[in-house]
């Protein structure tokens, strides 16, 4: 049994804040935004708002919504495992949180030798 850990995880502030929006406006998804007009803010759409590119890479879901971010971005973030939370502050322009005084931020922490480990075999059985 393949014990790897979660890609990305979320802390129950931002499972909050997910459940809320998800209340308003049905089912969401998130995209890793790679430093655009958003900064590297992770931003939240409406599922079909946002169309994932066929190259982008599905890191797993919080809160029952998916979490993307393109391939090259993940190349560089692949050691690391995102952790979604939310701030004070103003959300991402294009973000669903965008007005409630609120906005997801997203904090890392580096994989272990033996975590890199087991999500190598992960991938490796997925294929």
């Amino acid at each position: 049994m393949n014990n790897a850990p979660a890609r990305v995880l979320a802390t129950q502030a931002a499972l909050d804040l997910i459940a809320r929006l998800q209340a308003k406006h049905g089912a969401v998804m998130f995209h890793q935004s790679g430093g655009c007009c958003d900064g590297s803010s992770p931003m939240c759409y409406p599922v079909g708002d946002y169309l994932v590119a066929p190259d982008d890479v599905r890191l797993g879901e919080i809160g029952g919504a998916e979490f993307f971010m393109s391939r090259s971005q993940f190349e560089y973030w692949r050691y690391t495992q995102l952790i979604i939370d939310v701030v004070e502050g103003m959300g991402g322009m294009f973000s669903l949180e965008n007005g409630t005084g609120t906005r997801f931020l997203t904090r890392s922490k580096l994989f272990t030798e033996t975590e890199l480990a087991a999500l190598q075999t992960q991938e490796i059985l997925s294929r």
